[in-house]
């Protein structure tokens, strides 16, 4: 029985192959932190501030997504949010501890917020996603 031993010995050259990441994959990507903006003031309490953390993590993985738009996209929805809930802190921080002035200071927040995000999410739909692709990152080895 003869066996060739170079065909059982591993190719680097598969190593290093380019990652393909679908438009679809990648429109779907674009709108999660829209998604979180109106989920979170259609229920306030408590998702609002789950969002807050998790919108961090939705941030970290899409800013710097193969395909730029993504980033794009997740960067504005980014600023509308942090902006609307910064100011929405330190307006909080001044109020009286009234339970009427916190549902006006959301009402507020989910008028910019959730009108702002649909168009968005419109936007990002109507936008033309194309197939992606990324290099892995070189290896230890290779250096």
């Amino acid at each position: 029985m003869n066996h060739d031993a170079s065909a059982d010995t591993f190719d680097n050259n598969d190593e290093h192959t380019p990652t393909r990441i679908s438009g679809r994959s990648a429109r779907r990507a674009a709108t999660w932190f829209n998604w979180g903006n109106i989920v979170a003031m259609i229920v306030p309490l408590p998702l609002a501030i789950f969002w807050t953390g998790l919108s961090m993590l939705v941030y970290a993985l899409n800013k710097h997504h193969p395909n730029p738009k993504v980033g794009y996209y997740t960067q504005w929805a980014a600023y509308r949010f942090y902006g609307v809930a910064g100011t929405a802190m330190v307006i909080a921080v001044f109020a009286p501890p009234s339970l009427t002035f916190y549902l006006v200071v959301w009402a507020i927040a989910a008028l910019i917020l959730i009108p702002w995000s649909l168009y968005d999410l419109y936007r990002i739909k109507q936008d033309t996603w194309e197939d992606s692709f990324t290099e892995p990152p070189e290896s230890f080895e290779d250096n």
